[in-house]
C-alpha cells in the first residue's frame, strides 16, 4: 500500500509584491505531482488556479488576481498531499490612476476610469475624469444628513470640479473627524500636485524646443525677405507671398510629422497584431502544445483544447485560422491513429482499454473502436490458449516433474482463461451499458448509437464466447480425453503422447480444477448456455475418472493374492476379506468428490450406459477378487509362500494348530478359502454394497446378486473339494475293515464289541473334526454333517448287500451301526438318518432279549473305552448347516 505524499510548502516566491495580474514564481516542496493533481492555489486569499501552470513538483508560475487582502500566504493544494502552508507571503500594491491628461508611458484606455462618487470604474466622457482623492490623505466619511448638508450651504456642491464647489462642505462630509495636523499634510499634498502640474508643463516646452526654434527661424527668414524686397513690392504681391510661406509651413508640417506619424501607423499595426496573437495564441500554439501532451501522455489536455478549438474555428473562414486549424486536425488524425494501436495492443489492462476507448469517442474517431477492442481481445485469448497448449505439447519428451503433464497443461489453461476472461465480459458490459463514453460523448448522442450497436452485436459476441468455451473444452479434451474428439480436431487440439492413461487420482485433481474455473466464470453473471459446454465436459470427466477408478481397483484387488499371508484368526479369517473391503471402501471414498453434484452438474449416472458399465465393472471388482480366492485356494503346494504362515492360538478349544514353521496342506488352504467366503457372504459383500449404496451408485441389487451366486458357487466347489480329499479315504475304507479275515456275517463268533474298522473310522473323523476346529469353529457342522452323511450311505450301502445275517452277524452289525449313530448323533442330518435306518432294516430283527441285553452293554462297553476320543462328538454344537 503507498504511502501519502507529504502536504505541499511554499518557500519562495518572486517577485513578493506587485499589483493585480502580476506573474509570480512560486518555490517550495511537494507542490504536486503533475498539472492534474494540482487542484488549488490562492494569493492572499484569492484563487489563482486559472492561471497556475505547474512547471514541476518545485516550482509554479501563475498571475495574481484581484485579492481582497493586501498581505497574505500562498496555499498550495494538491490531490496527494492535501492542503498546504507557507513560509513566506505576497504583498499586493494598488495601481495608480492615471488621468487623462497625465503622462503614462502604455497605452490607457480611456473609456475605463475610477468614479469617486460611485467608488467604482464607470465609461463616462473624458472631460469628467476628476481625481479620486485630491487632498492625498484617508478619506473618512462623516455621517451628516445630506439634506442637513444642502440646506447648510444652498446652492454649493462638494464636486470639486463644480462652479460652486464649496471647501467647506467638502471637508464637512470627507474628513469630519480628520486631526488638524492631517489637513497640514492635505495642504502639503495640494502644492506638491500643483508644483508637479507646472513642472510637467514646463517640461513638456522643453521637449518642444526645437519646433519652436524652426518656426522662429521661418518667420525670421519671410522678415528678411519683406525688408529685401521694398515696401512697394510688398503690399503689391503680399497676399501670394503669404501663400507661398503658408505652403511651404505646410509642407515643413508635413516633413516634420511624417516619420511621427509613420511609426504611428506602424506601432498601431504592430499593437494589432501582437494583440491579435494575444488573443489567439491558443490557436497558434496549440499544434505544438498537442505533440507535447501527446509526448507526455497528457490526452485529456489535448482532448479539451481539440474541443475548444474545434467549438472556436471549426467553422471559420479566417485564412490564417484555418491553416493552423487544419494542422491541428492533422495532428489528431495521428492521435487518433496513436490511441487505436494502443487499444488494439495485447496484452493490456481493462482501465487502459476503457480510457483509450474514451479518448477515441472524444476525438470522433471513425467506425467503432470498442467493438474492434472486442474482438482483438478475443482473437488474442484464442491466440495464448493454442499457444500454451504448443508449448507443452513440445515439450514432452524433456518432461521430468513429478505431475503429468497433461495435468499442469490444464491447469495452467484455466488459469489464462480465467484471468483473460473476466476483463473480456467486463469490456463488453461497458460497451452495452454505455459506461466506456465520457460526458461529452452522451451529449453528442455517441452513447446511444453505441448501444444500439451493442444490440445489434449482441449474437456476434456470444458467438465469441462460445468460440473461447469450445476451445478450451476441446484442448482440455485433447489432452484428458482424446477419444471424445471428432477426426479432424485432432490435429488441431491434440497432439499428445498418451503412454499411459492418468490415474483417477490426477483425474479428480483435474475435475477440481475445472470445477473452480466453471465457478470463476459463473460468478461473472455469464448465461448458463454458454457455460454448458463446460458442464458437459466436467460430466464426461467425472464418468471417465469413476471407470478409471474402477478398473485400477480391479487391478489393485488382482495384486492381493500376492499379500496373502494365510494368518488367521480365531474366526478362520485371514487378512484377505478385509483388505478387499478397505480397497472398496478406499476407492469409493477417492470418488467422493467426483460423485457429488456441485450446483449446476447433473448427476454421473443419469445416462443409461454409464450405469450399466459402472455396473458391470462392479461385478467385476467382485468377480476378480472371488478368482482370487479359488487361485490361492487350488494352487499346487509348491506354490504357496507360507513364510508368513501363522494362526491364532489363544482359544482354548483347539486339538492343534498349525505353526509359523509347517507347510500348509491343500485341505487346510480350502478349510481357510472356505471360511473366508463364509465371512465374505455374511458380512464383507453385505458392506460392501451399502457404500456402493451411500455413493449413489445404481444396480447395487444386481452387483450383490451376482456377486453372491458367483461366491456361493465358488463355496460349493471348494466344499465338495474338502469333502471329497476328507471323507473319500474314510468310506473306501469300511468295506476292507469290514470284511478283514475272511469275516463272514453268516457265520461269526458271539459279538464282543465293536471291531477295530469302525474304531479306525472313527479316529479319522475326530481327525477331520480337529482339522476344521483349528480353522473355524464354525465350519465344524457343515463339514461334519457331510462326512457323517458320506459313512452312513456307505455303511448302508454295504448292509443291504449282505445276503443273509446269522443271529452273531446280525447281532454284530447291529453292534456296529448303532455305535456309530450314536457317537456321531450331534452331526446327524435327515439324509444320515434315513441311511442308518436303512442300514438296520437291512438287519434281522433281534428277537430275545438276552440279545438286546447284550447290545446295550457292549454299546456301552464301547462308549466308556473310547470316551477321551469321542469327547469332541459331545460337544455343543451351532446349527448345522445344510449342504
Amino acid at each position: 500500500m503507498s504511502r501519502a505524499r507529504q502536504p505541499p510548502l511554499v518557500t519562495g516566491i518572486s517577485p513578493n509584491e506587485g499589483i493585480s495580474w502580476t506573474k509570480v514564481t512560486i518555490r517550495g516542496e511537494n507542490l504536486g505531482t503533475g498539472p492534474t493533481d494540482l487542484i488549488g492555489l490562492t494569493i492572499c486569499g484569492h484563487n489563482c488556479l486559472l492561471t497556475a501552470e505547474w512547471m514541476s513538483a518545485s516550482k509554479i508560475v501563475c498571475r495574481v488576481g484581484q485579492a481582497k487582502n493586501d498581505k497574505g500566504d500562498i496555499i498550495v493544494t494538491t490531490k496527494s498531499g492535501g492542503k498546504g502552508t507557507s513560509t513566506v507571503s505576497f504583498k499586493l500594491l494598488k495601481p495608480e490612476k492615471i488621468g487623462i491628461l497625465d503622462q503614462s508611458a502604455v497605452w490607457v484606455d480611456e473609456m475605463n476610469y475610477y468614479d469617486m462618487r460611485t467608488d467604482r470604474n464607470k465609461g463616462i466622457p473624458p472631460l469628467s475624469l476628476r481625481p479620486a482623492n485630491p487632498l492625498g490623505i484617508e478619506i473618512d466619511k462623516g455621517r451628516f444628513p445630506q439634506k442637513d448638508l444642502e440646506a447648510l450651504f444652498p446652492g454649493m456642491s462638494a464636486d470639486f470640479t463644480s462652479e460652486n464647489f464649496s471647501a467647506a462642505w467638502y471637508l464637512i462630509e470627507n474628513h469630519s473627524t480628520t486631526s488638524f495636523d492631517q489637513l497640514k499634510t492635505a495642504v502639503v499634498n495640494l502644492k506638491k500636485q500643483a508644483n508637479k502640474k507646472n513642472e510637467g508643463s514646463l517640461a513638456y516646452v522643453k521637449g518642444g524646443l526645437s519646433t519652436f526654434f524652426e518656426a522662429q527661424d521661418a518667420l525670421s527668414a519671410i522678415h528678411q525677405k519683406l525688408e529685401a524686397d521694398g515696401t512697394e513690392k510688398v503690399e503689391g504681391s503680399m497676399t501670394q507671398k503669404l501663400e507661398n510661406v503658408l505652403n511651404r509651413a505646410s509642407n515643413t508640417a508635413d516633413t516634420l510629422f511624417q516619420e511621427v506619424l509613420g511609426r504611428k501607423d506602424k506601432a498601431d499595426s504592430t499593437r494589432n497584431a501582437l494583440n491579435v496573437l494575444q488573443r489567439f495564441k491558443f490557436l497558434f500554439n496549440l499544434p505544438l502544445n498537442i505533440e507535447r501532451n501527446i509526448q507526455k501522455g497528457d490526452y485529456d489536455v489535448v482532448i479539451n483544447d481539440y474541443e475548444k478549438a474545434k467549438s472556436l474555428f471549426g467553422k471559420t473562414e479566417v485564412q490564417v485560422f484555418k491553416k493552423y486549424y487544419a494542422e491541428v486536425e492533422t495532428r489528431i488524425e495521428a492521435l487518433r491513429e496513436l490511441l487505436l494501436d494502443k487499444l488494439l495492443e495485447t496484452p493490456s489492462t481493462l482501465h487502459d482499454q476503457k480510457r483509450y476507448i474514451r479518448y477515441l469517442s472524444d476525438l470522433h474517431a471513425p467506425g467503432d473502436p470498442a467493438w474492434q477492442c472486442i474482438g482483438a481481445q478475443h482473437q488474442w485469448i484464442l491466440q495464448l490458449m493454442h499457444n500454451c497448449k504448443e508449448s507443452y505439447v513440445k515439450e514432452q519428451k524433456a518432461w521430468r516433474y513429478k505431475a503429468p503433464q497433461q495435468v499442469v497443461f490444464v491447469e495452467k489453461l484455466t488459469k489464462l482463461v480465467v484471468s483473460q476472461l473476466p476483463n473480456f465480459w467486463k469490456l463488453w458490459i461497458s460497451y452495452v451499458n454505455g459506461s466506456l463514453f465520457s460526458e461529452t460523448a452522451e451529449k453528442s448522442g455517441q452513447m446511444e448509437r453505441s448501444k444500439k450497436n451493442a444490440r445489434q452485436r449482441q449474437n456476434d459476441f456470444k458467438k465469441m464466447i462460445q468460440e473461447v468455451m469450445h476451445s478450451l473444452v476441446k484442448l482440455i479434451r485433447g489432452a484428458l480425453l482424446p477419444f471424445s474428439l471428432r477426426e479432424g480436431e485432432s490435429r488441431q487440439y491434440g497432439g499428445w503422447e498418451m503412454k499411459s492413461e492418468l490415474s483417477g487420482q490426477w483425474l479428480t485433481h483435474v475435475i477440481q480444477t475445472v470445477r473452480l474455473s466453471s465457478e470463476s466464470l459463473t460468478a461473472l453473471e455469464i448465461p448458463n448456455d454458454m457455460l454448458q459446454i463446460i458442464q458437459d465436459l466436467i460430466l464426461d470427466l467425472r464418468v471417465r475418472c469413476i471407470i478409471v477408478t474402477l478398473q485400477h481397483t480391479a487391478e489393485d484387488i488382482k495384486r492381493l493374492a500376492e499379500k496373502e499371508d494365510w494368518v488367521v484368526d480365531n474366526e478362520g479369517l485371514t487378512s484377505l476379506p478385509s483388505q478387499f473391503e478397505q480397497c472398496i471402501i478406499h476407492s469409493l471414498q477417492s470418488l467422493k468428490t467426483v460423485l457429488d453434484c456441485k450446483p449446476g452438474e447433473a448427476s454421473v449416472f443419469q445416462q443409461q450406459k454409464t450405469q450399466e458399465d459402472v455396473c458391470q465393472l462392479s461385478i467385476g471388482i467382485m468377480q476378480v477378487f472371488i478368482d482370487c480366492l479359488e487361485q490361492l485356494s487350488t494352487k499346487p503346494d509348491g506354490d504357496i509362500d507360507t513364510a508368513h504362515l501363522s494362526v491364532d492360538v489363544s482359544s482354548p478349544d483347539l486339538f492343534g494348530s498349525i505353526h509359523e514353521d509347517s507347510s500348509l496342506s491343500s485341505e487346510q488352504r480350502l478349510l481357510i478359502a472356505l471360511s473366508n467366503c463364509r465371512y465374505l457372504e455374511r458380512h464383507t459383500f453385505l458392506n460392501i454394497a451399502e457404500h456402493f449404496e451411500k455413493h449413489g451408485f445404481q444396480g447395487v441389487e444386481k452387483i450383490t446378486q451376482v456377486s453372491m451366486e458367483c461366491l456361493k458357487e465358488l463355496d460349493q466347489r471348494l466344499f465338495e473339494m474338502y469333502i471329497e480329499f476328507k471323507a473319500d479315504p474314510i468310506v473306501g475304507s469300511l468295506e476292507p475293515g469290514i470284511y478283514a479275515g475272511y469275516f463272514d456275517w453268516k457265520d461269526c463268533l458271539v459279538p464282543a464289541g465293536v471291531r477295530n474298522y469302525l474304531k479306525e473310522a472313527l479316529v479319522n473323523i475326530i481327525a477331520v473334526h480337529a482339522e476344521v476346529f483349528t480353522i473355524s469353529k464354525d465350519l465344524v457342522p457343515r463339514v461334519m454333517s457331510r462326512v457323517v452323511e458320506a459313512v452312513s450311505e456307505e455303511l448302508s450301502r454295504l448292509m443291504q448287500c449282505v445276503s443273509s445275517f446269522s443271529k452273531n452277524g446280525a447281532l454284530q452289525a447291529r453292534l456296529e451301526i448303532c455305535a456309530l449313530r450314536d457317537t456321531v448323533a450331534i452331526y446327524l442330518t435327515p439324509e444320515s438318518n434315513s441311511s442308518f435306518k436303512q442300514a438296520l432294516e437291512a438287519l434281522p430283527q433281534l428277537s430275545s432279549g438276552t440279545d438286546k441285553k447284550l447290545l446295550e452293554e457292549l454299546l456301552n462297553k464301547f462308549k466308556s473305552s473310547m470316551h477321551l476320543q469321542l469327547t469332541c462328538f459331545q460337544a455343543s454344537s451351532s446349527a448345522m448347516m445344510k449342504t
